[in-house]
């Protein structure tokens, strides 16, 4: 697919913008696929069900990546993106009870209605008229950000556990936490393999690990698989050296494993977990497919022979994140570690343009009020 030229500017100006109304420093683009930069834009309101966040460090996400390229339907222009963050509540809506300026929270990147059949049987990940900060409204790569039914949606973040830690949790981590716990129904010395390791996928290896099953990664990057091994997995795979990457899994895993998880999306990686299960083995799909990889064909006759099962995950509810932290306040898990850098807006909008074509190990987070970029991978 050909692409108009990456272009970043710092502070530009948004068109018809109101001059009397609250500003914000926000990462902006006007067309997908084209120029992204940091302007000033309108600071969001509380609308009487929801709050206001204060920013204080948001995740940058293949997701967010997606949005920008108009993969998601969803999306408005122009438009802020970002969807994984935690900060301090700054305002609060009139309908509000559970929360008050000051809180420490963060989300879960899909909110539910709390109206619909989905919301009323506590799945609210898949609500019928769910709200996506980065999505269907403006997201977090901003000084601050709005999040809808806040009684339904938010969650109050315990002191220790850090913004660090926190950040990340909405998607990348909360996804995998649900894929394996919720969805994979996972249990110690079961053999796992994870496919691509970003961060959603260096997640799930951590999570997975703590539970005792027994982790394979598979990956292109070597420094990718190192660091899913610092977090746990026992054996990793680079697909672009191995022939046949399923085969190396079910001979490692002495016959298939009971769970494989895509971590990264693409035709290829889904293909790959299915033929690596064990029979009655659950392949579950974490990895977005988007555009050409949207409707990726099975091996259907594995599928049926073998009794797999092949699940989707989405997120996580709200009302999940005590389990998930949890595993935090304990010290099973530490997301915080995989976190890599730590850059300002400026940085972050040239980093989300070159997601695709330069994808660094590790988690990459946005601080709105930081100016230089931190390294933490030393």
């Amino acid at each position: 697919m050909l692409r108009p030229p990456l272009l970043v500017t710092c502070l530009g100006t948004v068109n018809n913008k109101n001059q009397s109304e609250p500003e914000m420093k926000a990462i902006l683009f006007e067309a997908f696929g084209g120029p992204i930069r940091v302007d000033q834009v309108p600071a969001p309101v509380a609308p009487d069900h929801g709050v206001v966040v204060q920013v204080a460090l948001t995740g940058l996400c293949r997701s967010d990546w997606h949005g920008w390229m108009g993969h998601d339907p969803g999306i408005s222009l122009p438009h802020v993106p970002g969807h994984e963050f935690a900060g301090h509540v700054s305002s609060v809506g009139s309908a509000v009870t559970r929360f008050t300026v000051g809180d420490r929270v963060t989300v879960p990147f899909v909110g539910g209605c709390g109206q619909c059949a989905p919301c009323h049987t506590g799945n609210q990940q898949v609500c019928d008229a769910q709200s996506q900060p980065g999505f269907t409204h403006w997201g977090s790569f901003a000084e601050y950000v709005r999040v809808d039914r806040a009684d339904l949606n938010v969650v109050h973040l315990p002191d220790s556990v850090s913004f660090e830690a926190a950040a990340g949790l909405g998607c990348r981590f909360a996804t995998a936490f649900r894929a394996l716990v919720d969805q994979g129904r996972i249990s110690a010395g079961q053999f796992v393999a994870i496919f691509g390791c970003g961060g959603v996928g260096l997640s799930a290896v951590a999570i997975a690990a703590s539970a005792g099953a027994r982790v394979i990664a598979v990956d292109l990057s070597d420094d990718a698989l190192a660091l899913a091994c610092e977090l746990g997995a026992e054996q990793g795979i680079n697909a672009g050296v191995t022939a046949a990457v399923p085969a190396a899994v079910r001979a490692l895993s002495h016959g298939g494993v009971a769970v494989g998880i895509d971590a990264l999306g693409h035709t290829n990686t889904c293909v790959q977990s299915v033929l690596s299960l064990a029979k009655r083995g659950k392949h579950i799909q974490v990895g977005l497919m988007a555009g050409e990889h949207a409707r990726a064909p099975l091996p259907m006759d594995v599928i049926v022979a073998n009794e797999l099962e092949v699940l989707g995950s989405h997120g996580i509810q709200a009302h999940r994140y005590d389990a998930m932290l949890g595993l935090l306040i304990s010290g099973q898990v530490k997301p915080d570690t995989l976190v890599r850098r730590v850059v300002g807006l400026d940085q972050g909008a040239e980093l989300l343009a070159s997601m695709d074509s330069n994808p660094l190990p590790g988690v990459t987070l946005i601080q709105p009020s930081l100016g230089r970029h931190v390294d933490t991978s030393g």
